[in-house]
């Protein structure tokens, strides 16, 4: 069995794959001093209750766009279960090719989704992913990931609407059912709201043109859903993306050995 992690910016999802599914997946929220030990404890019990065995878990493959956490998360593999983890990196066997400036410089996260999207939906292919950040990845017919677009995240822009204007409070965002808003949350909402969506068409429409073509639209993300309830631009949702991203790249490159003095406080 595989244990899989996923370190974003706001999340950490740990999920186990036994080689045909997914046996579970847990969340916790990012914090870079959480230790080794913090993480074995809360993931032991966890495991415990999905009835999986510590001892059955044989492999690990982490991805992070949190430099800070990597210690404490390689750390959880190699003391907890005596193994190794595969840190997913530009420089790794992805099966296509990275046509940026600096591929080195281009989010786990993002190289993941595109792993995975072209594996399920073929191409060419926007991925979209509403994390922190929003995120446009562009892949051509031939699965190379030839660049993206970066935008402020939804609950990042709700945030600083409501600490830099005083009278604004802070909201949740919800599809409202009417564009005009007839008091302040309601039209705040629907800012946010149709803002993003329509943020979403319109960066679809500018990239397919500036690629050339009619190109296939993945979200992925905790709010990929609710958005895609308001444009038909958006064609699949898709919540494990990412996770399914790490699985292949794990499967297309060889576990790292765990060498004597990385296990020395097993």
């Amino acid at each position: 069995m595989k244990l899989v992690i996923d370190a974003g910016n706001t999340n950490i999802v740990f999920a186990v794959h036994d080689g045909e599914r997914w046996r579970g997946a847990w969340r916790i929220a990012t914090d870079a001093q959480r230790t080794s030990d913090e993480y074995g404890v809360w993931l032991g019990v966890l495991l415990d209750r999905a009835g999986i065995a510590s001892a059955g878990i044989d492999a690990a493959v982490l991805g992070t766009v949190v430099p800070a956490a990597l210690y404490h998360l390689r750390r959880l593999c190699r003391d907890w279960f005596g193994i190794e983890p595969l840190i997913a990196r530009a420089e790794l066997d992805w099966g296509f090719a990275i046509e940026m400036d600096n591929p080195a410089e281009v989010g786990a996260d993002r190289l993941l989704n595109a792993l995975a999207a072209h594996h399920s939906y073929g191409g060419p292919l926007i991925v979209i992913d509403f994390g922190t950040a929003t995120t446009f990845d562009v892949v051509n017919g031939n699965g190379a990931y030839v660049g993206g677009v970066i935008a402020p995240g939804i609950n990042l822009s709700m945030e600083a609407l409501h600490q830099a204007a005083a009278r604004l409070p802070r909201i949740g965002i919800g599809r409202p059912q009417q564009v005009i808003g007839k008091s302040t949350i309601p039209a705040m909402r629907s800012g946010i709201y149709w803002g993003y969506v329509g943020l979403v068409e319109g960066l679809i429409s500018r990239i397919e043109t500036d690629f050339g073509g009619k190109m296939k639209t993945i979200a992925t993300g905790g709010l990929a859903p609710l958005i895609a309830e308001g444009t038909s631009s958006i064609g699949f949702t898709d919540p494990d993306l990412t996770l399914e991203g790490l699985r292949l790249l794990a499967l297309r490159n060889p576990a790292p050995l765990l060498r004597a003095r990385d296990a020395e406080h097993e």
